[in-house]
């Protein structure tokens, strides 16, 4: 006898098809029947050693966030009820160019003062992995959700050539072509760059173009944080399609918006540059979160001749009076490439987290509101927080456009990514609730996008860009990663104000057939695993 039955569920499939009542059967980690209306039709209806009543629930398959910073969460955190309570059954790793595979000890230590920001130090964590390959074994030994991998271009850039803003040698470039096919050889299903973060941002487009003919070649998908979201960003996504289109490489755009003052209203004007590349025959999906403010760390938003080097040039030029007054006005006036080309406006970056706990009072509020209350100019307030928190602070950029936000959302390339970063006392909240968001928020309560169709913007469409055969669907023979929500209630309890709460209304989430959320909580299974290419 198979071992579970979900009985008269509303299935959203993640085709975008019209919903279906169903008893769904569960064994060995896979579906193996589904039964449409057989209560109705007066059917023997399937048995299994469990059953459970989903009336009133919808059954989807498993969500997949396509830009997670997850990559040391999933290892220091078994319950990780940020990520599964949402119904997030598999995440993308890798993300923006820096991760910490594949690395030499050299490498590591350079990456993990980068990115503390985004994933803390890692003290906690055993870095006993320096190859793609063996992080992708490491996660094997049980996470709380699945994973994928991107290969970080920033990462192998720091290996090959270092942190200097130079071009690659032959030689130098060469060996970033031999550490890319390593790690698609190893199961990375793409390659992600950071474009506005050293040292990603230092490569040319030939040296990219290089390495995404490479990332083609297994199969994989490019993946930038291009080199501007803010002026010039449409140039910026032409740079990416133009680029990718002479590496025959498939391109998803990273968390896809348009923000700052210069782009407000301006989404379609980025859709049609996309529309018409896809009818020319270029491969390409996008991926979004449902909120208007973005989230990364303080020290980005500094020039890019500002973080040559690495962290400590970046420590030592802030401490310098002239290098920090030079900083100041790349910032203030002219607008650093860090910043997108857009003059920080102070009023609009708040302070997410600290690694210090002794700057916690800076935490939700603006550089500005710090500054007043210190009686000090706000640039003195941010290079005091850069240098005392050791570059680790984090920030949210209070600089979308929900019009903008709701139109990218409904492109029918387009998938779901929270860009969650977890660390800090006060993270954005789309670490938290992006997906019950998409489903409260912009389904019930806007309908911007139809129940089904949002489904499959979370789940069939993703799992095509990873080239995954058997996820994404509600199909006899797929794996049972699915999802149990109710749609009358669903929604993200997360906010700015408090953002670590739980989602309502999601109480089953299974990976593999195993019940990691039941009853709406957290289950001590670790069903996760290493999700790697498909050859």
């Amino acid at each position: 006898m198979e071992e579970l039955v979900i009985r008269d569920a509303d299935v959203v499939d993640g085709s975008g098809g019209p919903s279906y009542r169903a008893d769904v059967v569960i064994d060995h980690g896979r579906i193996v029947s589904i039964v449409q209306e057989a209560a109705a039709a007066g059917c023997q209806r399937p048995k299994a050693r469990r059953e459970l009543d989903a009336e009133g629930l919808v059954l989807s398959p498993g969500f997949i966030d396509m830009h997670a910073h997850s990559d040391l969460a999933l290892l220091r955190d078994p319950d990780h009820s940020a990520k599964a309570a949402q119904g997030v059954t598999l995440e993308v790793l890798g993300q923006d160019g820096l991760s910490y595979a594949p690395v030499d000890d050299r490498t590591l230590t350079e990456v993990r003062r980068a990115i503390t920001g985004w994933n803390g130090h890692g003290d906690d964590v055993d870095f006993d992995w320096r190859s793609v390959g063996e992080y992708l074994d490491r996660l094997d030994r049980g996470i709380a959700v699945n994973a994928a991998y991107l290969i970080p271009q920033g990462t192998v850039r720091a290996l090959a050539v270092g942190w200097e803003d130079r071009e690659a040698t032959p030689e130098e470039l060469d060996r970033m072509r031999q550490l890319v096919a390593e790690g698609m050889e190893q199961g990375a299903v793409g390659m992600s760059s950071g474009l506005t973060y050293t040292p990603g941002m230092y490569a040319k487009d030939a040296e990219l173009t290089a390495l995404c003919r490479v990332v083609a070649s297994y199969g994989g998908y490019y993946c930038p944080h291009h080199r501007s979201y803010g002026a010039g960003a449409l140039q910026a996504y032409e740079e990416m399609v133009a680029l990718t289109r002479e590496a025959g490489c498939p391109l998803h755009l990273a968390h896809a918006t348009m923000n700052f003052g210069v782009n407000k209203g301006r989404a379609p004007e980025l859709l049609a540059l996309l529309d018409d590349a896809l009818a020319a025959g270029a491969d390409i999906s996008l991926d979004t979160y449902p909120y208007t403010p973005g989230s990364t760390t303080l020290v980005a938003l500094l020039p890019s001749w500002a973080s040559e080097g690495g962290p400590e040039e970046i420590l030592k030029r802030l401490a310098d009076e002239e290098s920090a007054e030079r900083i100041r006005h790349h910032l203030e006036v002219v607008g650093a490439d860090g910043c997108h080309g857009v003059p920080v406006e102070w009023d609009t970056i708040e302070i997410s987290g600290v690694t210090d706990p002794g700057l916690a009072d800076f935490v939700g509020r603006t550089v500005r509101e710090s500054a007043a209350l210190r009686g000090e100019a706000p640039w003195a307030t941010a290079r005091r927080l850069l240098l005392d928190d050791r570059l680790g602070t984090t920030i949210l950029q209070h600089v979308g456009h929900e019009e903008n936000v709701r139109t990218i959302m409904r492109h029918p390339v387009h998938t779901g990514g929270s860009d969650g970063i977890l660390q800090g006392a006060k993270p954005h909240p789309r670490a938290y609730g992006t997906f019950p968001q998409y489903l409260g928020r912009y389904v019930r309560q806007l309908g911007v996008l139809s129940l089904e169709e949002c489904v499959a913007h979370l789940t069939a469409r993703p799992a095509a860009r990873l080239r995954l055969p058997d996820r994404g669907l509600v199909r006899e023979g797929y794996r049972a990663d699915l999802v149990l929500f109710d749609p009358a209630t669903v929604a993200a309890g997360s906010t700015f104000e408090n953002p670590r709460v739980l989602p309502t209304g999601i109480p089953y989430v299974l990976i593999d057939g195993r019940f990691v959320i039941e009853d709406g909580r957290r289950t001590d299974v670790l069903a996760g695993r290493a999700v790697r290419r498909t050859p």
